[in-house]
């Protein structure tokens, strides 16, 4: 639950609390996390910068260059003076934000320095230049994400910032797809066989997403293992293909499912892929009873319909919808439930 100064502000007018006691709870809930307690338009700026950074380091430097030597020096100085820079924000001058990214861009180089290792010393013998990493999938690849995989989560053992489990996560998520020709022991894999390595190695994500958001209270970090490791479950159960109505009906109560666990582990996450799967098995439904019918616009046209009427009165009726499902859960799942984050 997010508390905005504004909510004070009601509980002023309400006459729970007065206006001297109102400023003392806020200038308390900052100092609790004096460098999360507001996202200003200052904090877009750092993570805009971040990102360019990122950008123009990971991928526009392999344009330019060529040279493997030349990439490997470029990439890995530009790495050093990033975990300086930052390390120095991070620690000396107390500046947690612009410090964690200029840390978390040099991880991110890491597979740009591998890159030119392999390339400068011979390692590199395939066609595929960096620029397909993030395009094609490919066995090759897997030196350079297991490298970077273990530069993050070197730098989160020193440096608690969430946001450095984004190329972790981006990485595995990768992984998941790279791994599918070592797996099956052959280039040529088929679609079934890469989307079942996606929902394996997706299942195992969520799983780890899972111990590390019980295991840290404080701070998100598994916000992202969480977003990828859905992506590669979901992605890939959403592109078998199944010609059995029962099949898909199954698929359905799997994202009914997500709905649930969204509330069990109270990540909205799960609520969005889950009304996806739902959506895309109701529009399945949809065109196949009003397939060449020139009623499916308006059997379409309704279905958005009750789509958003139900958005509406769940909005209305958030929390009893959530304490209702809340109480069909056993005692015993409820000790394993993750805290609750601000």
């Amino acid at each position: 639950m997010n508390i905005l100064k504004a909510d004070l502000g009601s509980a002023v007018s309400a006459g729970i609390i007065d206006d001297v006691q109102a400023d003392k709870l806020w200038l308390h809930f900052e100092s609790l996390r004096p460098d999360q307690s507001r996202f200003q338009g200052l904090h877009v700026i750092y993570y805009f910068g971040g990102v360019l950074i990122l950008a123009s380091m990971s991928w526009f430097l392999t344009l330019a260059w060529n040279d493997g030597l030349a990439i490997m020096m470029i990439s890995g100085l530009f790495a050093l003076l990033y975990m300086v820079a930052g390390n120095s924000l991070w620690k000396k001058q107390n500046l947690k934000i612009p410090g964690g990214l200029l840390i978390t861009a040099a991880v991110g180089l890491t597979p740009v320095f591998v890159y030119g290792f392999q390339s400068f010393t011979g390692m590199w013998t395939v066609t595929d230049l960096y620029g397909g990493y993030h395009q094609y999938v490919r066995g090759q690849w897997f030196f350079m994400e297991g490298a970077t995989i273990a530069a993050g989560l070197s730098a989160l053992r020193f440096y608690k910032f969430p946001f450095l489990t984004f190329p972790v996560a981006v990485t595995l998520w990768y992984m998941s797809m790279d791994l599918t020709p070592l797996l099956f022991g052959k280039a040529d894999f088929t679609w079934d066989d890469r989307k079942l390595v996606s929902c394996i190695f997706g299942l195992i994500m969520l799983a780890a997403s899972f111990h590390i958001d019980r295991r840290f209270k404080d701070d998100d970090f598994a916000f992202w293992t969480y977003l990828y490791g859905l992506l590669a479950f979901w992605g890939g159960l959403s592109l078998m293909d199944s010609d059995s109505e029962l099949g898909k009906f199954i698929y359905c109560l799997l994202n009914v499912g997500f709905m649930i666990v969204a509330v069990f582990l109270r990540r909205r996450v799960f609520a969005i892929f889950g009304t996806l799967g739902v959506l895309i098995y109701l529009s399945h439904l949809t065109y196949k009873v009003f397939q060449d019918s020139f009623t499916f616009p308006i059997a379409v046209a309704l279905l958005g319909i009750c789509i958003l009427f139900l958005g509406v009165q769940y909005q209305k009726n958030k929390k009893s919808v959530e304490a209702f499902v809340e109480s069909l859960l056993p005692t015993i799942l409820k000790k394993w439930r993750p805290e609750e984050r601000a």
